[in-house]
């Protein structure tokens, strides 16, 4: 029972999680009137939490063996949720971005470590199914956060999209209590206090540069030398991390082909796919003049295809495996995404919950093909390693895709594509752009997903369609 109960546990607090990044999206306008700030000061918010992350999810994994997984994963989750209740009561810009610090902390090591309980705990034969389980929440959070968002700060207040964490967080607290194992690495492996330093600085500039190039009113320059300066020291880290005796981040994972292509090409789809919870509330918000309520219905089409085709996703890659599968997901999606770009308000509703549906399914199918097909070749002891760099890459794909899409965004409109009311406005010619620019970078990815093998993943679809042992 304890086994079979874990996925369904860690799913619970990563839905939380999620849920909560995309609810504080729609609310920022209602909490800087509340702040009586500009929504920019606002979105500090969402920068620190974001940049908090960065650096501590390399440092998770050490800690959960340090610690015990049991005591990092409930202690994480009690500071999330405290630190939600800080955020509701916020009265200050100062006071809400230290609490979303806070935040970002517990985030930083819920997460990961919970995705390290499940891989360690769960059997080749069940594999599968779990990673399914642990998936849906990033893949659905996105979708309905809007759209609750958007009911909450429409009927309710903003504070009640913080609150709303408590009895979620209460809940999976009892549960990791009486089903969660405290595992920990016995060898009590020294901190790497440089590959900690490294890693964290270079991450922090590669998201911070990126968010700012995103930004309608930053210039290039200053985004482009921390974009530069990620690079620089993300390399000094890699050598660092292949010339240490115990790294803080285990790169020779990577040595493992069907981890390497999930970790680098599906990079490349993740950020393609992450920019669409951000450009589609704004095509329909600002291009189609939709309240925000109205656009997060709208987006519930996206959230049916996904949970619809959880339903399938196992057979599916029993059937076909996962060389094929991960092709013509992204070949789905990078059609489907750049579709965005061609609804407009005069587009029939059933085209576009067409288009919205299809592109579900396909992101559903694909981030689960990944997520599985990253350990199906990894060994017991470098799963809980293989974990930790596989949520670093995942956290840089959600904020690198979110500044891809407003960068997709800004470059449109400095060529001045389209009419627009005013200067800098987005227009519909504008979306069209940037959902083609991540349509093609999603294409861009299937060349990677072609090189795999022909049998790539079957020992573990082979494990999923046998009998689980008892």
């Amino acid at each position: 029972m304890t086994a079979a109960a874990l996925p369904f546990i860690v799913a619970a607090t990563f839905f939380m999680e999620y849920l909560d990044t995309t609810i504080v999206a729609t609310a920022l306008p209602q909490m800087a009137r509340s702040f009586a700030v500009g929504p920019n000061e606002v979105s500090l918010g969402m920068t620190a939490y974001m940049l908090t992350l960065a650096v501590f999810i390399p440092v998770s994994g050490w800690v959960a063996d340090r610690f015990g997984s049991r005591t990092v994963f409930g202690g994480a989750l009690v500071l999330f949720t405290v630190a939600s209740v800080l955020c509701g009561l916020s009265t200050g810009i100062g006071f809400f971005t230290a609490a979303r610090v806070l935040q970002g902390i517990g985030g930083a090591m819920m997460v990961p470590v919970g995705r390290m309980i499940v891989v360690r705990n769960t059997d080749k034969s069940r594999l599968m199914k779990a990673i399914s389980t642990i998936t849906w929440p990033a893949i659905v959070a996105p979708v309905i956060g809007p759209s609750l968002g958007g009911f909450i700060t429409t009927y309710a207040s903003w504070h009640w999209a913080f609150f709303l964490n408590v009895p979620f967080g209460l809940a999976a607290l009892a549960a990791i209590a009486k089903y969660v194992p405290n595992q920990r690495d016995g060898l009590r492996r020294p901190m790497d206090i440089g590959g900690f330093v490294l890693s964290g600085a270079a991450l922090i500039s590669l998201l911070y540069g990126t968010e700012l190039a995103s930004r309608q009113d930053a210039r290039i320059a200053p985004a482009a030398g921390f974009i530069v300066a990620g690079v620089i020291l993300g390399s000094i880290a890699v050598r660092h991390f292949r010339g240490v005796r115990d790294p803080l981040l285990d790169l020779t994972t990577l040595g493992v082909p069907t981890y390497a292509v999930t970790v680098l090409w599906g990079s490349a789809t993740r950020i393609g796919i992450e920019a669409v919870p951000y450009l589609a509330p704004l095509l329909f918000q600002i291009g189609f003049g939709l309240t925000a309520f109205q656009s997060g219905l709208l987006l519930l089409a996206t959230a049916i295809g996904n949970l619809g085709m959880k339903v399938f996703t196992t057979r599916i890659l029993q059937r076909f495996g996962f060389r094929t599968v991960s092709m013509l997901a992204s070949a789905v999606a990078a059609a489907f995404v750049a579709g965005y770009g061609w609804l407009f308000p005069s587009t029939p509703l059933a085209v576009m919950l067409l288009v919205l549906f299809v592109y579900g399914m396909a992101r559903s199918l694909q981030f689960t093909t990944l997520a599985t097909l990253a350990y199906a070749d990894v060994d017991d002891p470098r799963k809980g390693p293989a974990s930790t760099l596989w949520s670093v890459a995942q956290q840089m794909t959600i904020g690198m895709g979110i500044a891809f899409g407003a960068l997709c965004l800004r470059i449109s409109t400095a060529f001045g594509a389209g009419p627009r009311l005013r200067p800098h406005a987005f227009a519909l010619e504008d979306f069209r752009w940037a959902f083609l620019a991540a349509g093609v970078l999603i294409a861009v990815s299937i060349v990677g997903y072609a090189r795999l093998p022909a049998d790539a993943g079957n020992t573990i679809a082979a494990r999923s369609r046998a009998p689980a042992r008892p």
